[in-house]
Formats: structure tokens, sequence, C-alpha cells
């Protein structure tokens, strides 16, 4: 009559010393319990071992949801980051042809957007030297220009920032850099009472850059200061 072999004395002395090791390796467990439910054959319905499945199953999802979470918070917090340099950088100008430069520049950069526009409403139709100084960066459009390509036709409400995905960029927008510009952010801009409103357009390569379900808050405090600076340089 044969005998099954025992176990090495060695590791069983392990096994007892530190019995957490086996606890929490979950493959571990789960062999063990496939070899309880062996013995105990096929007519037996296990409930411990139903259990636990329900548990390490709730147990992934819980994890899961914990790795969202912290993903989404240093996403988030980058952003905040990011947002911060940008408006650090943007205060630093003296005057106003360096400030629109470093906005199409270092801020642009420093957002990872590939373009950035200023539009201004102006019922001046003068070329202004300065406009074609900067004509990368700024835009000088008619009363109303910047209610139509906010709403694009659509009876809507208008909101502050505007993010959409697109076949191509406006060519009134982005010039020669339209063709690639496959999602947007549209930051509607107040300059105060008796001015015609404005608007920064950050464009981008990538279509999932902007897009109308993510979050505005962080733009419309970049708004928010935006819109104080240009009063400044305004006046």
């Amino acid at each position: 009559m044969s005998t099954k072999p025992g176990m090495d004395s060695a590791l069983r002395d392990k096994i007892i010393a530190q019995p957490d090791v086996i606890l929490e390796d979950r493959d571990l467990m789960r062999a063990l319990i496939v070899a309880n439910e062996r013995m105990m054959g096929a007519n037996i319905i296990d409930l411990r071992g139903i259990a636990m499945e329900r548990l390490e199953a709730r147990l992934d999802r819980l994890e899961d949801t914990h790795r969202s979470v912290i993903a989404a918070a240093y996403d988030n917090l980058a952003g905040t980051n990011q947002v911060h340099r940008a408006i650090l950088r943007m205060l630093d100008p003296t005057e106003f042809e360096v400030f629109l430069r470093d906005l199409g520049g270092p801020v642009a950069e420093i957002l990872r957007v590939d373009a950035i526009r200023l539009v201004l409403e102006s019922v001046q139709h003068d070329q202004d030297p300065v406009v074609e100084r900067l004509g990368d960066v700024l835009r000088v459009a008619q009363p109303g220009f910047v209610a139509d390509y906010l709403s694009a036709g659509r009876d809507a409400p208008q909101r502050q920032v505007t993010l959409r995905q697109m076949q191509e960029g406006s060519a009134a927008i982005y010039g020669d850099k339209a063709g690639w510009i496959r999602s947007e952010a549209c930051l509607r801009l107040d300059f105060g009472a008796g001015r015609l409103p404005g608007m920064l357009v950050m464009g981008a390569e990538d279509p999932h850059q902007f897009n109308p379900s993510q979050g505005v808050d962080l733009l419309a405090f970049f708004a928010g200061v935006f819109e104080r600076s240009m009063r400044r340089w305004l006046s």
C-alpha cells in the first residue's frame, strides 16, 4: 500500500513560523482552495470558497478604482502646476508685444498646445503695424465674430470655456496651421464695460487633448487671469 510523500520538515517549519507568507499570496490561497474543493468532491458546495471568490472580485474592483482615483489626482495636480507656470510666465513681460510673443511661444509650450491665438474684435479696418508684426498670435475681427465662432451656427448659450474636436481648424484663426488642428479650447474674454469681447483660442494637433467631457475649471481660471492682464494693457 502506497502512501503520499510527506511535506519537507524544513518547509513545514517555515510555513508554521510565517503563515502570513501564504495568506498574503493570492495565487497560493487560490491553489489551496482548489485543492480543498477537489478533496470534498463535486457534490459538495463550498460556500466559503464562493464567498472568497466574491471578495477577491470586489477587492480587484476596489484596487482598480483606487488606481483610477490616484491617477486622476496626479493628472489634476500636474494640470494645476502647468497652468500656474503659464500664468507666471504670462505676467513677466512689461511690454505688450513681448507679452503676445511669449503667449505664442513659452506660454504655449508650457501648456503643451500647438497654437495660441488672441482674437480681438474691433470696428477699425486699418491695418495696424502691431497686428502685422504679431500676426502669428493676434487676430483682429469684426464685431460679433467671437459669438459666431463660439456658437458655430447653433442657437445655444455661450460659456466662458468651450472645448471641442474638429476635422480641421479655422483658417481665419490658425492661418496655415489650420489643416492639422484637431481640437481646441476657446476662452471667451470680457475686457470690461464699453469694450468689445475677445477670445483666446488654444489649438492642438491631438484630437483628444480637448473634448467637451473634460473639466474646465483650470482653463476658466486661466481665462480670468488673462482678462485682467489684458485690461491692464488696453487701459
